[in-house]
């Protein structure tokens, strides 16, 4: 499977508490953090939810 890296770019301040768990969930608590996840359909979905939040690179 491939790689692929998350990067947090925008606050979660005024967002859902839905939207919040998931950035928790894929591991992002601050701005410009970066965290790498296997390329996996639960992982797909939970980027999907916040990629207005989230910048997403493939490796």
């Amino acid at each position: 499977m491939a790689t692929i890296k998350v990067t947090k770019v925008k606050s979660a301040i005024n967002r859902t508490k839905n939207q919040k768990r998931t950035l928790e969930a894929l591991g992002l608590k601050k701005i410009g953090q970066t965290v790498e996840h296997q390329d996996t359909p639960n992982i797909l979905g939970m980027i999907k939810k916040v990629n207005h939040l989230v910048s997403v690179e493939t490796k």
